[in-house]
């Protein structure tokens, strides 16, 4: 209050206002520290706008948001529960075999800092999760999930508006009309990668509200509230796939179309068979594109994502305008299996793919990416057979943890598990042609983790 007092004589008003706006916020956070883990959610699409530069890269508002939830949800503990008491869910052993793993990938890097840079996203990633078991509710849960799609849907219009007013480089043109949804990421992929983080969510909130399973949720007390979130959620959804589809990312394409299918078929024995009819049906309406049911630039979109899953040399390739993205991401994947070669065990250190990647390039390929394009070649060439196991560890266990949350919930909660699910499963997909943990999004998916380790745990309905 004091410093307060002289602020208003000191200094002008501007930066009085600044001052006592500062105070407020951080007398909120004393009270209320998950105000942080709202703030983290919004910066993971935003924060990038603000970058600090340090070292070998940025410090962003979700690396300060994050520091500063896990400090003041310790220092509340000390202060009113004398002592500091944390409950470590499932899956922190896998996580700590995993980190275990990238640490020791880093004795044989040759720049530390990268290898720091990486292995942060994934501290944060951990302790993300471990903060939203420890510390959520019911009401906690519906306002983080409120303020997720409320970043998605602000997300997804940049990118709508860019497309139809051709907001950005010539190098994402379309048709000679358009421009390439990218948003605030710079580029498309990641750009459609994080919408496809909440995409299977927001659907999972649409079934529920609008089902018969949760018809209770439209009976309460509370109808009005209800009925703006669910709103809230179909909005959201609709505007994340219309930008999703203008962000013409195939990889992305591919990752959202599992996670809302399996969103979709974990819930019910019907909605499966509903999913197999869909499936039929889409199948059939693929067939008549003979009489151009759908539209060309469509379907040859679609025939080019079979092109990815093939291997091949590229050294043997004639590159051009049309094959130029295969053959790119094909070279970045030759070289990330020569450094997983020559470092079988530990390979070249975490988050050090860049560094290396001139002594792999093949010719005429000389700008590394920053990565391989295929997150699970990456780990390989970056932490070896050894980090490569300790991942797949991992990831088994995030599905099973995402399985038990599934089938322990019912009703709404039971739905969000799904979306959930879903989220994971697109991001996997999408991590064969990409690497999606960029931009602050490992720590979406640790918040993610940390929602189902909550439903498994509360086992509501």
């Amino acid at each position: 209050m004091i410093a307060i007092a002289l602020a208003l004589i000191v200094l002008p008003t501007t930066s009085a206002v600044a001052v006592i706006g500062g105070a407020l916020v951080a007398l909120a956070l004393l009270r209320w520290h998950e105000i942080a883990l709202y703030s983290a959610i919004v910066a993971v699409p935003f924060g990038s706008w603000f970058p600090i530069s340090v070292g070998a890269g940025n410090l962003t508002a979700v690396d300060i948001a994050v520091a500063l939830l896990i400090v003041l949800w310790l220092a509340r503990m000390i202060v009113i529960e004398r002592g500091i008491t944390i409950h470590f869910p499932p899956l922190s052993l896998p996580f700590a075999l995993f980190l275990f793993a990238a640490m020791l990938s880093i004795t044989g890097a040759l720049s530390l800092q990268f290898a720091i840079k990486e292995s942060t996203k994934w501290i944060e990633m951990f302790a993300m999760y471990v903060y939203v078991a420890n510390n959520f509710d019911t009401a906690k849960m519906k306002r983080a999930l409120a303020v997720m799609f409320l970043a998605g849907f602000a997300e997804a219009a940049i990118g709508i508006y860019q497309f139809l007013f051709q907001w950005g480089p010539k190098g994402f043109l379309l048709f000679g009309s358009y421009i390439r949804a990218f948003g605030t990421f710079e580029q498309p992929n990641p750009f459609a990668g994080y919408l496809a983080l909440i995409l299977p969510v927001a659907l999972g909130v649409v079934i529920a509200v609008f089902s018969v399973q949760y018809s209770v949720f439209r009976k309460t007390e509370h109808w009005i509230l209800n009925t703006g979130y669910s709103a809230l959620a179909a909005l959201s959804l609709g505007a994340m796939l219309t930008a999703a589809v203008m962000s013409w990312s195939r990889g992305a394409w591919l990752g959202i179309a599992t996670g809302l299918i399996v969103t979709v078929i974990v819930q019910s024995r019907r909605a499966f068979v509903l999913t197999i009819i869909a499936a039929f049906a889409l199948t059939f309406g693929i067939l008549l594109n003979s009489i151009n049911v759908i539209p060309d630039v469509i379907v040859e979109r679609f025939s080019g994502v079979a092109d990815y899953l093939g291997v091949f040399d590229v050294r043997g390739v004639k590159v051009d305008d049309a094959n130029f993205a295969v053959v790119e991401r094909m070279a970045h994947w030759q070289a990330a299996w020569g450094m997983l070669h020559n470092h079988p065990a530990l390979g070249v250190g975490i988050g050090n793919y860049a560094v290396v990647y001139s002594d792999y390039a093949l010719p005429r390929w000389d700008d590394p990416l920053g990565h391989a394009h295929n997150y699970y070649l990456n780990v390989a060439a970056e932490t070896g057979f050894i980090g490569l196991a300790a991942y797949a560890i991992l990831w088994l266990a995030i599905f099973w943890q995402s399985w038990r949350a599934l089938r322990a919930s019912r009703g709404f909660w039971q739905s969000v598990a799904a979306g959930l699910l879903g989220m994971l499963v697109a991001l996997s997909a999408h991590n064969v042609f990409d690497n999606l943990f960029v931009h602050g999004m490992a720590v979406q998916v640790g918040i993610g983790l940390g929602m189902l380790a909550w439903i498994e745990d509360s086992a509501i309905g």
